[in-house]
């Protein structure tokens, strides 16, 4: 399992990346042990250019958070959507938050181990670069949690490598009952429109 899945030890030195999220150009504050530390990664860049951002008063969830770069780009292309950012790793969560917080987004942004997540909340749309390195069993579990937890008019919208189950990922999808489409395909990802049928 990579280390991002776990909050790292030791003392989180920060440094600045920056990164074109939608129209805005920001720097994120990172750190090691985080997924894509070093600067956005390509399949959330594909997810970002092959996707229109939301708009109007809508609950947003990034799932997987990382250092925020989802939840910065929902925050500053949306400002009526609320977001709620999920992570394992709390180191994550606090680059998150501070992210979120410098640049004006941080009354609108929650920041949440899924764990804490309330039962209740749900959401208009998903956003998620998901983990699939967790393996095809924790994986289509947290899909499953989650997915569940959609508005009945809602969307996930998810990049994934092809070379790592996208297709397959698609079919069980769809076995589960899902409406799972294709919306974005280059530089070997999958960009996935997921609804309830």
């Amino acid at each position: 399992m990579s280390h991002y899945f776990e909050t790292p030890t030791g003392k989180a030195n920060t440094f600045r990346v920056p990164m074109r999220l939608w129209e805005a150009d920001v720097e994120l504050e990172s750190s090691r042990g985080v997924f894509s530390g070093g600067g956005l990664d390509l399949g959330t860049a594909m997810l970002l250019r092959s996707t229109e951002p939301p708009a109007g008063p809508v609950q947003l969830l990034d799932l997987g958070c990382g250092i925020g770069p989802l939840t910065v780009a929902l925050g500053l292309a949306d400002p009526e959507a609320r977001i709620t950012a999920v992570d394992v790793n709390e180191r994550a969560l606090a680059l998150t938050r501070a992210n979120a917080d410098r640049l004006g987004i941080g009354d609108r942004v929650s920041t949440a181990l899924p764990q804490d997540v309330p039962a209740g909340e749900r959401y208009d749309e998903i956003w998620s670069n998901p983990p699939i390195r967790i393996g095809k069993a924790a994986l289509h579990e947290l899909l499953t949690t989650w997915l569940d937890r959609l508005r009945p008019a809602g969307t996930a919208r998810m990049v994934v490598a092809r070379n790592l189950g996208a297709d397959s990922l698609t079919t069980w999808l769809e076995d589960q009952g899902w409406d799972c489409q294709r919306v974005a395909s280059a530089k070997g990802f999958r960009v996935l429109a997921v609804r309830r049928r």
